[in-house]
């Protein structure tokens, strides 16, 4: 499975969640290790945690990376 990281990795101090993929710190570490199912539960709650960050206007997408 792809990661989702596009090698921005800035924190959003409200939430935890990296403003261009959405994962929190732990959930970056944790990656390249994690079991497939982990790493589903991980991508499957990144869309809304982005729409969120979206809301906020503070998502980076990787053209402005």
């Amino acid at each position: 499975m792809k990661t989702p990281c596009i090698s921005v990795c800035r924190f959003d101090g409200r939430t935890g969640w990296c403003v261009a993929c959405g994962r929190t710190l732990p959930e970056c570490r944790e990656w390249k290790k994690a079991p497939r199912p982990r790493r589903l539960a991980i991508s499957k709650a990144l869309p809304a945690r982005l729409a969120k960050l979206d809301a906020r206007g503070v998502r980076v997408i990787e053209a402005e990376a």
